[in-house]
């Protein structure tokens, strides 16, 4: 299942990424974060692993997010005309999902963030009901961006509401 979400921050690029890079921020925005735990590596840096534990409702997942991609490597620099690509494979059990977000300077006060997102499902129950809610991963993937919107623009902690 493959599916692209996007949306445009009022925030310039650095800015948007200064939020979304900072570990200490995702608790923020990140509904249902329990853990946020690098096994490995630098947060945010290609190769680092990270255990991470949501709780949605009465359920509680964990899964390992490695980042594989990050480009480019130095954002310090950045010109309005680069896409800043950042990519992370995320394992559960009985699913994968492969996250490539890009970053694009859209004027100088406006960012627009496009994530496309690819979700595989193993065996067992979730491959034969993981193809059927489609609609559901699309709308989850939409309220995180809102809620990182929301965080980033106006300072709203999913955690309060």
């Amino acid at each position: 299942m493959r599916y692209t979400v996007s949306i445009d921050i009022a925030l310039p690029r650095a800015t948007v990424l200064e939020l979304a890079t900072d570990p200490a921020h995702l608790p923020s925005w990140v509904r249902g974060l329990v853990l946020h735990e690098p096994m490995h590596g630098r947060p945010g840096e290609v190769g680092t692993a990270s255990r991470i534990v949501l709780e949605t409702g009465r359920q509680r997942v964990t899964c390992v997010e490695t980042i594989t991609r990050r480009e480019p490597a130095d954002l310090s620099t950045l010109t309005p005309d680069v896409v800043v690509r950042y990519e992370r494979e995320i394992v559960t059990d009985g699913m994968w999902t492969a996250v490539r977000d890009r970053l694009t300077d859209f004027g100088p006060t406006s960012t627009r963030w496009e994530s496309e997102n690819e979700v595989r499902f193993g065996g067992g129950p979730m491959r034969f009901v993981g193809p059927l809610l489609r609609t559901t991963f699309r709308r989850q993937s939409r309220q995180a961006m809102r809620d990182f919107q929301a965080f980033a623009e106006r300072g709203v902690d999913v955690r309060a509401t």
